[in-house]
């Protein structure tokens, strides 16, 4: 196809490996319980090419027919029966809303559930003082970082517009309540970080309410 000319057999091959990389580090921590969660990488900066995990997929188990290739409206690239991520559209919508993403993670896990149902009717958590802040590239004493808290619409174009529309360029992520967490970076590594502080600070923070509630 004519929107594949710009990318070669070896962009692709390469983002499918940083791509298995990241399924078998998120799923080793138990991330994508019930072939749950999506994983996407633009192919080649600057191109609205994507890779993308297949729907439906034991993300604990490595096979050829993993991820795809698809288009910024979502539509594959290339001939396949493979089906892309069902909530493909918000990946989408994340790549045309912040011009310089270049990878979102989608995971699943009980600590981000517990905070979006916490916080969900405030439709927003905020952390303030924690250490891991700063993997959001805040420096300043007593920083904190404010994550929207979306409602977990079945229909996904209209959770797909939802969060786009709370999409705020200091913030990294978004909660969906009762479901998971996306995040995103101008690279694989950054999406990674961003990723790994998120849940650090979920988990911190049902600890300490945990603490709290038995003193």
């Amino acid at each position: 196809m004519d929107t594949l000319k710009n990318v070669t057999l070896e962009d692709i091959q390469a983002s499918f490996s940083l791509l298995r990389e990241m399924k078998k580090t998120f799923a080793t921590r138990g991330w994508f319980p019930a072939t749950s969660g999506n994983l996407s990488i633009r192919v080649r900066p600057g191109l609205e090419i994507f890779a993308i995990t297949s729907s439906g997929k034991d993300k604990s188990m490595d096979t050829p027919e993993d991820f795809l290739i698809i288009d910024v409206q979502g539509k594959p690239l290339t001939t396949t029966a493979l089906k892309p991520s069902a909530e493909t559209l918000i990946h989408t919508a994340v790549y045309e809303s912040i011009p310089d993403c270049e990878a979102v993670f989608h995971v699943h896990t009980v600590p981000n559930n517990l905070i979006s149902e916490l916080y969900g009717d405030e439709g927003e958590v905020i952390f303030k003082g924690q250490e891991l802040i700063k993997a959001f590239d805040l420096w300043e004493q007593d920083a904190s970082i404010s994550i929207p808290i979306v409602e977990n619409f079945a229909d996904i174009p209209k959770l797909a517009a939802e969060i786009k529309k709370s999409l705020k360029f200091e913030v990294p992520g978004v909660l969906i309540r009762n479901h998971g967490i996306y995040v995103w970076g101008d690279s694989d590594f950054s999406a990674k970080r961003h990723l790994e502080a998120f849940e650090f600070l979920f988990n911190y923070h049902i600890r300490l309410l945990s603490i709290q509630r038995k003193v």
